[in-house]
């Protein structure tokens, strides 16, 4: 049983139990074993993808695509139109202050949605999120609304830097021309987990582009 990936503990378990159990044991071993396995397959087919994009010079090592539901949601919001995409972190900071002052907690689920159709230098449309478990009265410029469901929805994590957030969109484009049955649409969002809020080391910003 130990070469089999018992430990100590359930081995001891199993010397106690009649044939029947020891079966109903044995089998959902099996099952465990059998789903490590095909998760180990799974980090075998990466680390081949990895070393095919290495070998080609794809761009899109870093920037792994792929498709997800994304639920509604029900959020605060502060929605403005800055001067560029660099003064989001003001509004972070004003949403923040207000969710601090009415006692509503904010999450690593916070999100941010670009209305614009077009990538624009200037006069940048931005909606700030934060997910709530109720709709209360809305205070402006913040209002409480519902976040309507999109059944798919190219996604892409990005590490380190806001900076490298530029390489996901020239990595969507790129993933676009070859899967045609897709189109790009809006809004675009953005989720950052590790932004500068709570985390001190720029190198370790975790955001999701979607």
């Amino acid at each position: 049983m130990r070469d089999s990936g018992f430990n100590i503990s359930e081995i001891a378990l199993a010397l106690e139990m009649n044939d029947c159990l020891l079966l109903e044991t044995l089998e959902q071993k099996r099952f465990e074993i059998m789903d490590t396995i095909q998760n180990e397959q799974e980090k075998l087919r990466k680390i081949a993808i990895a070393k095919n994009e290495i070998k080609e010079n794809k761009g899109e090592l870093h920037y792994n695509i792929s498709i997800k539901a994304i639920p509604e949601y029900q959020v605060l919001s502060l929605r403005r139109i800055v001067s560029t995409y660099y003064s989001e972190g003001d509004l972070w900071n004003e949403l923040s202050a207000f969710a601090k002052e009415q006692k509503i907690e904010i999450s690593s689920h916070t999100f941010s949605v670009y209305h614009d159709t077009v990538y624009k230098e200037q006069n940048v449309d931005i909606e700030l999120c934060v997910p709530v478990s109720k709709l209360c009265k809305d205070i402006a410029p913040f209002c409480f609304h519902i976040i309507k469901p999109v059944p798919v929805m190219a996604c892409t994590m990005v590490y380190g830097d806001f900076s490298n957030i530029k390489g996901a969109y020239i990595a969507f484009a790129e993933w676009l021309q070859k899967n045609s049955k897709y189109r790009m649409s809006n809004p675009m969002r953005q989720i950052v987990h590790r932004g500068s809020w709570n985390e001190s080391n720029p190198a370790k910003y975790l955001t999701v582009a979607l």
